[in-house]
């Protein structure tokens, strides 16, 4: 029932019904009251003033869930059913969300400690209420009496019972009681999972300093070393000096930046074998994981892992994935061999013919070195543009050009925030009201989450029919404040990630659903990733960042040629980097794919996998496959963010490209798209907004139009072009 936690039209009588529930408030946050001075605690839950807090927080959840389903059971109209459901979810929600959020960010270890034990209570809980016939037995009867008004209703009655099922509630109790063991085990081993990377990083000491680049050594630690001195001749001894030095630490953003800028390629070989080597801890625990996963899927009565987590996604089998993934990698695999000789041309001409191939720690060094040549760029130039109060405009750009509306800071109540550093957001529309709120955690510090996320506090939903529950979101980022400067700036990529993530909080600050259950990104899971890959366009757009992006001391707006080289260097190797996508996309699929009879080695499987559908080399004894969380996160589904980098490629083309701040856009993204959330189905939603060309059927499933994505990136010739049809 709840398997979005476990990731990420009523009647008048239905209303009177409901209205003892609708009196029961702490749940309610008070961050959707911006008029509030009071003090409170995280988030705005009156609960969470202090880390014991999380305890009643979770105790009052299951209270109040407990009574809706003392109501359920006295089978009420299907209506009501369904809306008592929602609050369950909800109810949970708030405390799996404000839990998770708090277990990522908080500084004070009290608060990370609680949140843990608070996330830990509630999941056992989960494991009750998806087991609760009571509540299944319900779904199922509002399903079936076909007194479902809405076509938000009766999908969510549908999705609920089919969420049931994935959770084994139809089996017998011997079969059910391993599911739910699987699904503890499988939380355990996520978690342990993102445990080993942030406490096994890996490290390399690297001396003398001067090999480290000046431009990257800030995001190092200084270290030391004592090495014999020159004789002192009037004692004739020797006197021990200090060498300084640095020490990598080679967790994904520094190592992707020494990779990128260290000219010594002994460093960057050391940086990327130690980056790709640990934590050694996760072999075991990913073994673990996809034998779980697969055991459980093999008792649902599914071949794969894959198979059974596709059924409600619009690709709806591996095999249509697959398909689609092959396809794309011989779509690309001229240009992309073509780039690859490039750039190992490069190489030989910098190094001489000494040097035989270009290794993976070469091509983000080399390929660096050619996007600055052809377009003349230089970081800090580029970032003088960015400062991040100005990129902070920009996302006020975007709401107020598209939707008419105004997204502006707004006060915090004491206690409401968990960092001094935490910016609260409001978007606002003169004639709706408030929309949403938002929080913008944006530095780097220790102990914190190391990558950027959304979270989702609270879900919008309808409460009555003159009130609405609205959305509260949390941003989560990690940009890093340079020694010398007290201007923050970001570099390009920096800012694509910033409206990336902005464009998951307007999916689900501007939904207006029903049901919580489908509110914002709580959609199919190859769909997700659409809004966000969309706003990327508008950090890239010349006409967006004229508006906002201007240099941080002299106020000059950013040269329309800056722009385009921009642009230009990063569409130099876009077959690279897709090819990329698709190894990563075809690792997932078969980690979490039809098993052999015989263990499988998974070192063997993803070098099998680079060999084919990749031209860097696969060095021994590395393991990329060991730390790249997203294999758990959207295991099985990283294919996603290929469909979404397609879908939003035709919606930029054929609705955003012409005039992409026309407040006649905005409209229609906002009432075509965005506010319905889950609440329809994808392609419906697709096609209505754009009209046909950006779905294609395909073996029962539905993959992408790849026209409009291969054309931007200048990879669909003749030979191609009935392909992505």
């Amino acid at each position: 029932m709840w398997s979005f936690i476990k990731n990420r039209e009523p009647n008048i009588h239905m209303k009177r019904l409901f209205e003892p529930f609708l009196s029961y408030r702490h749940f309610r946050t008070r961050a959707v009251d911006r008029q509030n001075t009071s003090s409170t605690g995280l988030y705005g839950f009156d609960h969470l003033k202090s880390p014991k807090g999380f305890q009643r927080f979770v105790d009052e959840a299951i209270e109040r869930s407990s009574e809706l389903i003392d109501y359920i059971s006295g089978m009420p109209s299907s209506v009501e059913i369904i809306r008592a459901m929602d609050e369950i979810s909800d109810t949970v929600c708030s405390v799996v969300d404000s839990a998770e959020l708090c277990r990522q960010t908080h500084p004070a270890r009290g608060f990370v400690e609680e949140a843990n034990k608070a996330s830990m209570k509630i999941n056992v809980y989960l494991h009750f209420l998806n087991t609760n016939h009571t509540l299944y037995n319900a779904v199922k009867k509002a399903e079936q009496d076909g007194h479902l008004l809405t076509e938000e209703a009766r999908r969510a009655a549908l999705h609920l019972r089919i969420d049931f099922e994935k959770g084994g509630i139809h089996l017998p109790s011997g079969k059910l009681d391993r599911v739910n063991q699987l699904n503890m085990d499988a939380h355990k081993l996520c978690r342990e999972y993102g445990e080993n990377i942030i406490n096994d990083p890996g490290y390399v000491d690297i001396f003398p300093a001067s090999r480290i680049p000046r431009q990257i050594q800030h995001l190092l630690k200084p270290i030391y070393r004592l090495t014999s001195g020159v004789s002192k001749e009037s004692l004739g001894s020797y006197e021990d000096e200090q060498e300084e030095g640095f020490q990598i630490m080679t967790e994904p953003r520094t190592l992707f930046s020494v990779l990128q800028l260290t000219p010594d390629e002994q460093v960057r070989k050391m940086a990327y074998l130690k980056g790709n080597s640990v934590p050694h801890a996760n072999h075991e625990v990913l073994d673990k994981l996809i034998n779980s996963r697969h055991e459980l899927a093999q008792i649902m009565g599914c071949k794969s892992y894959a198979e059974f987590v596709m059924q409600l996604n619009m690709a709806s089998s591996p095999e249509v994935v697959v398909s689609f993934l092959l396809e794309m990698s011989n779509m690309v695999k001229e240009k992309a061999d073509e780039g690859f000789n490039t750039i190992r041309n490069l190489k030989r001409d910098v190094c001489g013919q000494r040097c035989v191939d270009l290794e993976p720690w070469d091509e983000a060094y080399y390929t660096t070195m050619m996007k600055s040549s052809a377009y003349s760029l230089d970081s800090a130039v580029v970032a003088s543009y960015f400062s991040l109060p100005q990129c902070i405009e920009g996302l006020k750009l975007l709401v107020k050009s598209l939707f008419g509306a105004r997204f502006d800071s707004v006060p915090m109540a004491p206690g409401e925030s968990w960092h001094p550093d935490v910016l609260k957001m409001c978007i606002h529309h003169p004639e709706e009201g408030d929309l949403g709120f938002l929080y913008l955690d944006l530095f780097s510090r220790k102990g914190k989450y190391p990558g950027c996320a959304t979270f989702a506090i609270k879900g919008g939903r309808k409460i009555s029919e003159t009130e609405y529950q609205l959305p509260v979101m949390a941003l989560v980022f990690n940009f890093l404040r340079s020694h010398d400067s007290s201007i923050v700036r970001l570099n390009h990529g920096e800012l694509e990630t910033l409206f990336h993530e902005f464009g998951h909080a307007l999916h689900a600050l501007l939904s207006r659903t029903d049901y919580q259950h489908f509110a914002g990104t709580r959609v199919a899971l190859d769909f997700a990733e659409t809004p966000s890959n969309l706003f990327e366009y508008y950090a890239r757009d010349y006409r967006v960042l004229k508006k906002f992006a201007r240099h941080y001391s002299t106020g000059e707006v950013i040269p329309e040629k800056l722009v385009k080289s921009l642009n230009g260097a990063r569409d130099m190797f876009a077959a690279t980097e897709l090819q990329r996508q698709i190894f990563y996309s075809l690792v997932d699929q078969t980690l979490f794919g039809e098993q052999l009879s015989v263990p499988r080695d998974t070192n063997s499987i993803v070098a099998h996998l680079k060999r084919q559908h990749s031209n860097e080399k696969h060095v021994e004894g590395t393991h990329m496959h060991i730390r790249f969380s997203h294999f758990l996160t959207y295991g099985a589904g990283y294919y996603s963010y290929l469909y979404a980098k397609c879908f939003a490629a035709t919606i930029w083309k054929k609705l955003c490209q012409e005039d992409p701040l026309s407040p006649t856009t905005g409209t229609l993204l906002r009432t075509k798209l965005l506010q319905y959330g889950g609440a329809k189905e994808p392609a419906d939603l697709l096609t209505d907004l754009v009209g046909d060309g950006i779905v294609r059927y395909h073996n029962g499933g539905i993959v992408p139009d790849v026209t409009s994505c291969l054309e931007e990136m200048k990879l669909l010739d003749d030979k191609n072009r009935h392909i992505g049809k």
